[in-house]
């Protein structure tokens, strides 16, 4: 038997630490535990503040979620919310630029540029369906990964992989 993981309010994520801007994630309607565990385990590797989950229609930290999470589940705080799109007007309020992924989106995730160094929060939709759209419409800015091959799109952890490390390094560079 385990403590229940805490849940830190939206405001803590907001907390900007000296020359870093905030960086989070925010997951819209993933509901497999394996994928959620993969997605918390590369925020922890890309160094992510913070993972916004609503509190209905999505998976939560389950013990599927915390063995693929690989530990992650101890490291990387977890806002639960009533609703993603309120959570996510709440962070522009605030100054948080909001990027969704979207496979049909015009511009590239490589495309980004400065608005990687910004605070943002970085928008994650299910397989299948993808971002709600009042997710959608919460956002500033779409994005997609660019597809070469004859598939049209990723696994949500591995596109959460690809995408967080795409604002690391713009903002090493």
């Amino acid at each position: 038997h385990a403590e229940p993981l805490p849940s830190v309010p939206i405001d803590a994520l907001l907390r900007r630490r000296p020359g870093k801007a905030p960086f989070l994630v925010a997951v819209d309607g993933v509901t497999d535990p394996g994928n959620l565990g993969a997605i918390l385990r590369s925020c922890d590797g890309a160094g992510v503040d913070g993972v916004i989950l609503p509190k209905h229609r999505a998976v939560h930290v389950t013990p599927t979620a915390a063995k693929s999470a690989a530990g992650a589940v101890e490291y990387v705080p977890m806002c639960i919310v009533g609703g993603l799109p309120t959570a996510l007007r709440q962070l522009k309020e605030a100054g948080v630029w909001i990027v969704g992924l979207h496979d049909s989106a015009d511009k590239s995730i490589f495309d980004i540029g400065d608005l990687a160094l910004e605070p943002i929060c970085l928008v994650l939709g299910a397989e299948g369906p993808g971002l709600s759209r009042l997710v959608r419409e919460r956002c500033d800015v779409l994005v997609s990964i660019p597809m070469l091959g004859s598939l049209s799109s990723l696994n949500v952890s591995a596109a959460t992989a690809l995408a967080t490390y795409e604002i690391v390094r713009a903002r090493r560079a």
